[in-house]
């Protein structure tokens, strides 16, 4: 279920469907994994700043589960710097603009907001828990790009850390 299908965002908010390029070589981020938790449970995991802590490595969060909401998640900058984005870390940060609690939620106007450099938006972070019988299929989408260097290398080190990400989650919530 795509929360965000068919609508518009208010004024001044992204739209991935309006602003998004629909060609295959576009990059975006699209990982699921199946997570033995009920649906409720995987979708407070991620508003619960401890959790966030606990499986994103979040050393601050903000976040609500509301419409409007702030969704802003800040990680300790890394020892190593990346030679496209420089050190990892930093703050994402967005706004939840439709939430359906149990079931996901989509966070409009983020940016990646990096230790050091420019800021990579905006883009849209859609989360999914969707029932897989006494399981939850957990599905993450994030959307935006401008071509360029930076982009692209954001995706390729997003992909992996979200990968690393919901695995820790999968972890946490199976104990």
């Amino acid at each position: 279920m795509q929360l965000y299908h068919r609508t518009l965002a208010p004024p001044g908010c992204y739209d991935a469907a309006r602003y998004t390029p629909m060609h295959a070589d576009v990059p975006n981020l699209d990982v699921s994994i199946v997570i033995a938790a009920p649906p409720s449970r995987v979708f407070r995991a991620f508003f619960d700043p401890a959790a966030l802590g606990a499986w994103w490595q979040a050393a601050h969060a903000v976040t609500s589960p509301r419409a409007l909401g702030p969704y802003v998640v800040e990680w300790a900058p890394t020892d190593f710097k990346d030679d496209v984005l420089g050190r990892l870390g930093g703050v994402f940060r967005g706004t939840v603009m439709q939430l359906q609690p149990g079931i996901g939620f989509f966070v409009a106007d983020a940016y990646w907001l990096p230790p050091d450099g420019e800021p990579i938006g905006p883009m849209a972070l859609e989360v999914t828990c969707t029932p897989a019988g006494s399981s939850t299929r957990l599905r993450v989408t994030q959307r935006g790009f401008e071509e360029g260097v930076r982009w692209r290398r954001y995706y390729e080190v997003v992909t992996h850390g979200w990968e690393r990400a919901l695995s820790s989650l999968k972890a946490l919530l199976e104990k």
